[in-house]
C-alpha cells in the first residue's frame, strides 16, 4: 500500500493508499530545521514558516485562510530542529484544490515587507511568551546548558535579537537555498492513488531548480552542568534531570524507549509510583526521550514546590541507581514494551498520522518500515538490554540538572547527583 517515487531533480514523493476511508492528509516536508541555522539566522526557519501563510504571488492572506476554510478541513506547519513540515486534511475529492494551495505556499511566497514586519513582532511576543509558561522555559533552559554553543541547544524561534535581524534579504536567500527539491519530500495518506500525487507534484514541483551545496551537520557534544534559575513569582519549582543517550537512528533506539518507560513512561512506572503516588511529592512526574540524528537526551521532569526539590532531585537519581543495580521483571518490561507498541499503533489510526510517519522515515531512515517490523523490535528488547544500556548511560559525570523556581537558598553539587 505505500508506494515512492522520485523525480529526476530529487524531489521524494510518498504515499499509502487507504481506500476505505474518505480523507487525504498530504503534506510538503523540508528535510532542514533549526539545527542548520548559524547563530546569526537563528529562528529563520520557523520565520519562513510564519510568513508563507502571509500571501503568495497568487493569493493573500485572506483568500488562503477562505479557500481553507471552504475546504473544510485542517491546514497547518510546524518547525523542529531537524525538519520543517506543512500540511493538509480534507475530504478526497478536494485533493487538488488542497494540493494547490500547498504548493503555492512553498513554490511561491511573497514575502511582502509589511507583513514580514508584522509577523516579526507576533514571533517576538511568542518568544516572551516562554518566559511566563515555566514547564517549557526550564526545557529550554537545560537544552542550552546541556548542548551548549550548538544548534540543537537554541530555542526553534530563535531570540529577540536574531529574530530582529533577520531581513527581507536574508530570508529570501535562506528560502531559495534550504525550500529546493532534493530538500523536500511530500507525502501522503488516505483515499488516493499514488499516480494521482505524482502527477499533482510533477505539475507543481518539476520546474524547481537546487541550490549549489550539500549542508554539514556536525554532533553537538554535551555538558553535564547545574543550572539553577531563580523565578520568585513562581509557587512551583520545575526541575529537569537528563543524560545523553542513544540517537534517533541508533541500533538501542528501542531499548532506551523501553528503559525511559519502565522510569517514567506511565502511571506504573517508577518515577510516577515512587514520587507521586507513594510520597505525593509532585502531581507531574515522566521521562522521555529528544533524539535526533547524531545525538539524544533521556530526561526526567517534575514539577514540586521548593522545599521538596531536594526529595524529588533524590528520588529520581535513586530510581537511575536501582536500574543500574538490578534487572526489569519480566512483568515489568513487558508492561513497559506492550506501552510503547500501543503508543505506536494508535498513532497510526489517522490518515495525518500515516503521512507524517512517511516523512519521518524518509528523512531520518531512507527507508520505510513496517509498523510490525518496528512491534517486533521492540518485542525483541530484553532485561539484559535495558540493564546494560542503564549502566553505560546514567553516568554521575554525565548527569545534567536545571531548576527553575524559587532556588535563592538551594543548594545542589555533583555529590547529590552520584548514581
Amino acid at each position: 500500500m505505500i508506494q515512492q517515487t522520485r523525480l529526476d531533480n530529487g524531489l521524494t514523493i510518498l504515499t499509502e493508499d487507504m481506500p476505505h476511508v474518505r480523507s487525504v492528509a498530504v503534506g510538503i516536508w523540508v528535510r532542514r530545521g533549526s539545527r542548520d541555522e548559524t547563530e546569526a539566522e537563528s529562528g529563520i526557519s520557523h520565520f519562513i514558516e510564519h510568513l508563507l501563510f502571509k500571501g503568495t504571488k497568487n493569493r493573500n492572506t485572506r483568500e488562503i485562510a477562505q479557500i481553507t476554510d471552504a475546504l473544510g478541513g485542517h491546514m497547518d506547519a510546524f518547525t523542529s530542529r531537524e525538519f520543517a513540515g506543512y500540511y493538509t486534511k480534507i475530504v478526497d475529492d478536494h485533493l487538488p484544490l488542497a494540493f494547490d494551495v500547498l504548493a503555492d505556499l512553498v513554490t511561491q511566497p511573497l514575502f511582502d515587507e509589511t507583513e514580514l514586519e508584522k509577523e516579526r513582532g507576533v514571533i517576538i511576543e511568542e518568544i516572551k511568551m516562554v518566559e511566563d509558561q515555566p514547564d517549557e522555559l526550564v526545557f529550554e533552559l537545560f537544552s542550552e546548558s546541556f548542548w551548549p554553543h550548538h544548534p540543537l541547544g537554541r530555542q526553534i524561534a530563535g531570540t529577540i535579537a536574531s529574530v530582529s535581524n533577520l531581513s527581507r534579504e536574508k530570508v529570501i536567500d535562506y528560502f531559495q537555498r534550504i525550500y529546493t527539491p532534493q530538500n523536500l519530500v511530500i507525502t501522503a495518506a488516505g483515499n488516493l492513488t499514488h499516480d494521482g500525487i505524482v502527477e499533482l507534484s510533477s505539475k507543481y514541483f518539476t520546474g524547481s531548480k537546487n541550490s549549489n551545496g550539500a549542508m554539514e551537520r556536525i554532533a553537538p557534544p554535551t555538558s553535564a552542568d547545574i543550572l539553577l534559575r531563580h523565578k520568585k513569582q513562581l509557587e512551583q519549582s520545575h526541575i529537569v534531570l537528563g543524560v545523553p543517550c542513544p540517537s534517533l537512528v541508533d541500533d538501542d533506539r528501542f531499548v532506551v524507549n523501553v528503559l525511559s518507560t519502565v522510569l517514567g513512561g506511565g502511571m506504573s512506572s517508577r518515577l510516577f509510583q515512587t514520587i507521586r503516588e507513594d510520597r505525593g511529592l509532585a502531581y507531574t512526574v515522566s521521562a522521555g526521550i529528544n533524539a535526533y540524528v547524531d545525538a539524544g537526551c533521556l530526561s526526567i521532569y517534575a514539577g514540586t514546590s521548593p522545599e521538596q526539590v531536594s526529595d524529588v532531585v533524590n528520588l529520581s537519581i535513586q530510581e537511575l541507581r536501582k536500574m543500574k543495580e538490578e534487572k526489569v521483571s519480566e512483568e515489568e518490561l513487558q508492561r513497559s514494551k506492550d506501552l510503547v507498541k500501543t503508543s505506536i499503533v494508535l498513532g497510526l489510526e489517522s490518515t495525518r498520522q500515516r503521512m507524517s510517519r512517511l516523512a519521518q522515515q524518509e528523512i531520518f531512515f531512507g527507508e520505510i518500515s513496517s509498523v510490525d517490523e518496528i512491534v517486533q523490535e521492540i518485542q525483541a528488547v530484553t532485561a539484559d538490554d535495558v540493564h546494560r544500556l542503564a549502566n553505560d548511560l546514567f553516568q554521575s559525570d554525565k548527569v545534567a540538572l536545571t531548576i527553575l523556581g524559587k532556588v535563592k537558598n538551594l543548594k545542589i553539587d555533583r555529590s547529590r547527583l552520584e548514581c
